[in-house]
Order: structure tokens, then sequence, then C-alpha cells
């Protein structure tokens, strides 16, 4: 159940796969490496693995991915063997693998109920109570897999905030967009991932609310599109205050892969250069700080307004900081809204009580130790120790 890079390894070079037989050199005992979402912290390290090795999957998240792997560098177009489809028990071999669809910011996620052998496992992959889905997890919590041997927890969220707070709604935030994009009077910078749907569908919705057209680059009209959902927002006629526009770096790496000719369908949604200083006060834009090129050369940045709706770790090296930086040189306004993917103290609190498993086992947190004065039942258990269920 996932693969994913470390988050404190910026890439595959100094990445070790874990010591479980087969994932390296295959095996018939490995049946499928199951991924319960896109975030390559959960993925990153598949590549490393004999091909062999069959992979599962939502469908959407195998579409995202394909989507993302023509414009993210080292992104990987991922094949799955089966697809997990919410409610629906899969069997691979022993396994009967139940997965349910969850609140995240990254699509198409799921949480994994495992049975075989007598015993029941249940692995929260990522989730949250917070999101546009929240309704997901009210329903996990009513209706909780039953008699679960041991939970696999996530406790991302821990140390982050208080013990006792929740994390701001997507709803929260929408309000919070409006309120600067009425506010500024030239372009809205937004710069967040095109791969977070319910953060582009809460700016989308709070432009529209402010008058203003969501603008996209390919990157993320081809994610949009993957989706597969007619409720998320897309650049396609029907679609009211969504436009397309293509920065110059990314048309020359387009060209370069001969994938240019995928930009045509956009043709009659463009904004093009020469229209951005004129339209600025008219637009949110989904920006990456690499884009700031073109808004310069443009002449679109006057009255502009950059908001940063990713965690906030991120500034601190890298290119958040650079971004940041580049917006204290050009003199432009510079905030963070945002909200964590990730469920807050209280709600895992909640979650593990319905649950109610026989064992909890904290995993992708850097605050383990303190989950056994927040849950019932906690083991500690160190990466790379085999545990019996």
């Amino acid at each position: 159940m996932d693969l994913g890079l470390p988050l404190n390894l910026p890439d595959l070079d100094g990445a070790k796969l874990p010591a479980v037989d087969g994932l390296e050199a295959g095996s018939d005992d490995l049946l499928a490496i199951v991924l319960s979402h896109g975030h390559r912290d959960h993925w990153g390290l598949v590549p490393k693995a004999h091909q062999s090795i069959p992979l599962v999957m939502g469908a959407a998240t195998e579409r995202v991915m394909e989507a993302a792997a023509k414009f993210v560098p080292d992104g990987v177009a991922l094949r799955a063997s089966h697809h997990l489809v919410s409610g629906q028990p899969l069997t691979l071999g022993p396994f009967k693998i139940t997965p349910h669809l969850v609140d995240h910011s990254g699509f198409d996620a799921y949480a994994l109920e495992v049975e075989a052998g007598g015993k029941r496992i249940f692995y929260s992959g990522d989730l949250r109570a917070h999101g546009r889905k929240g309704s997901l997890f009210e329903r996990l919590l009513k209706n909780p897999p039953e008699a679960i041997d041991l939970m696999l927890m996530e406790g991302s969220s821990l140390g982050r905030l208080a013990n006792d707070q929740r994390f701001p709604s997507e709803e929260v935030l929408e309000e919070q967009f409006l309120d600067r994009f009425k506010q500024t009077s030239g372009i809205s910078l937004i710069a967040c991932s095109a791969q977070n749907i319910d953060r582009v569908v809460t700016v989308y919705r709070a432009a529209k609310r402010a008058g203003r057209t969501l603008l996209i680059d390919a990157y993320a009209a081809e994610v949009l599109a993957a989706t597969g959902y007619a409720t998320i927002p897309k650049a396609e006629e029907g679609w009211s205050n969504v436009a397309v526009y293509i920065p110059q770096a990314q048309r020359v790496n387009l060209a370069k892969s001969g994938t240019a000719s995928l930009v045509g369908k956009y043709r009659n949604l463009r904004v093009w250069p020469e229209q951005l200083k004129s339209r600025a006060g008219q637009l949110a834009m989904l920006f990456r700080g690499w884009m700031i090129r073109d808004l310069e050369r443009a002449d679109a940045l006057s009255g502009a307004r950059v908001i940063w709706s990713q965690w906030d770790g991120y500034l601190a090296e890298g290119a958040g900081a650079r971004l940041k930086d580049e917006c204290a040189r050009l003199g432009l306004p510079f905030e963070s809204i945002h909200t964590s993917g990730h469920a807050s103290v209280p709600d895992l609190q909640r979650l593990a009580a319905a649950i109610s498993p026989r064992r909890l086992i904290p995993i992708h947190t850097f605050g383990r130790d303190a989950f056994p004065d927040l849950f019932d039942n906690v083991a500690l258990v160190d990466d790379g120790q085999w545990i019996d269920v």
C-alpha cells in the first residue's frame, strides 16, 4: 500500500526501496502495489520498483497522472492493472481490498480496508474532513469498517496547529479569496497546485463571484479535463469565466516534446500576451513563480497581488523562497490563503474512535510520539520494522 518518495529527498537518486522481497527483482509473491492517490510521497518510488509488479489505483488518478506527466519534471504516467472503485471489493490472491473514497487535497484519494487470513487492516491514506468532499469523511464515521485489528493512520497535521484546533474549510477560503479579488485592482495571481482540484474549484467560485475570469495554463487545463467530472470547471465551451494562457516557456517545452498540438483545442479560449495588460483587473490566474517573466514582459503587473495557496513550508527554500523574494523586488503584495490537505487532530480523534481498532499505528507524521496521549491502543513502530497482525 503506497510506495512514496520521502518528502526530505528531492529526487530518486538518493532514495532506496524498502526491504520488501520482490520490489526490486520482482516476485510472484508480491501481488501488487496499491496506490491510495496521486501525490508523489505516495507513488514516487514506483519507477524504481520492478516493472512486472501490477499497479492498482483509481481511474481518475491514472488519468490525472498521465495528463501531468507531459508538463511536470520527472512526471510519470503509471498504468494500472486494476482500478479502485469506492465501496467495491477487489480480490488479489488472499487479500480482499475495499477502497473508501475520502476527502483530500489530492484528487481521487482512497482509504483502504484490507482483509486476509481472518485479520482486518484499515489504512487511512491521506484524508481530511474540511474540504469540498467533507461529507465523505462523515459518511465513513457513520458507517465505519468493523472489527479492525490494525489501523494505520496518518498524522500529518500533528505539530502544525494546536491539538484542539481545526483547519479552515474550503468554504472559508472561498470568502477570503473573494475579498482579496474585490480589493485587487490588477491581476490576482494564485500560487497553488493545479492538481489540488478542491482549491481550483474554490478559486474558480470566488473568481466568478468577483466577476473575474479564471486564467489557467495548458498544464492546469489538461489536469482539469483528466478528472472526468462534469462538476469540475474546465477549459471547455459551456464553462463561463475560464480562459487559457500559454506561457512562453510552456510553449517552448511543448514544441520541444512534440506535443504542442494539444493546445489547439483551447484556441477559442486563449488570452494572448498582448491582452494581459488590458484584461489584468478581470483575471484570477493560477500561477507559478516562473510565469512572472511573461507578466513583466506584458507590463501586466500594475496593481497585482500574489496569493500563496500551498503549504507555507515550501516558502523556506527553493521555488517558493525565490517567488517571495521576486515579489519583494517588484513591490507586489504577497500573502498566504491556504488550508491543509490533512485532517486536524480533533477529526483524527473522531476517525479513530469510529474505527475503534485493536491497535493503532501512526504513519506519515513527524509527531508520532504525541499519538499515545491523543488516541487509544497506540503502538509505535519504527520504519523497516516488521510486525504481525
